[in-house]
């Protein structure tokens, strides 16, 4: 039997979060305040449904990929349907948000408590995590830490390629500016 099959799935998978009369639904908002598509949001919902299961029933602490995390934030903020319907009524359990307090032993557990997850996920669910939200422990715990968040209604982001041959040019006209005056 896969985690589909269960009660526990079911009531995961047909719990709607947030106001269904909301202009703008739990989907939009997690896709707005991403830069998502919405069915780039919609599938990173559906994961964190996973997750939430895995949490339930893995046995062990799992540990979401960043845009299941992203989906588990705005959920939180939806306090009361989270705290006094998801989690007694459909989870039948508390189930807490603990973020890291730093450091490389704290880098090490959620490294493997993640790889752990991925492997969870592949039991419960009869196949592998979609690589496009839950990429390998590498790439979640090395590379993406790195990233930042920007809000580009006031930034503009270029590759660093880009970046430097602009530099470039800017010192070289700059530098033939100087030259000719």
């Amino acid at each position: 039997m896969t985690g589909t099959d269960t009660a526990l799935w079911h009531r995961i998978a047909a719990h709607a979060i947030g106001p269904p009369e909301a202009s703008l639904t739990f989907a939009a908002r997690l896709a707005r305040e991403n830069r998502w598509g919405l069915s780039h949001a919609q599938a990173v919902i559906d994961e964190y449904r996973r997750f939430c299961y895995l949490a339930v029933t893995a046995g062990h602490s799992v540990t979401p990929s960043d845009a299941v995390d992203q989906a588990w934030h705005l959920h939180l903020t939806y306090s009361r349907d989270y705290w006094q319907v998801f989690c007694p009524a459909v989870l039948g359990t508390e189930l807490h948000h603990g973020p890291t307090q730093g450091g490389p032993a704290e880098r090490t557990r959620y490294y493997q408590q993640y790889a752990d997850t991925l492997a969870a996920y592949e039991a419960a669910f009869d196949m592998a995590p979609p690589a496009a939200i839950w990429p390998a422990a590498q790439q979640r715990f090395i590379a993406d830490p790195r990233c930042v968040r920007v809000n580009l209604s006031n930034a503009i982001i270029l590759p660093r390629r880009v970046a430097l041959a602009l530099s470039l040019l800017v010192f070289v006209v700059g530098w033939l500016a100087g030259r000719t005056m």
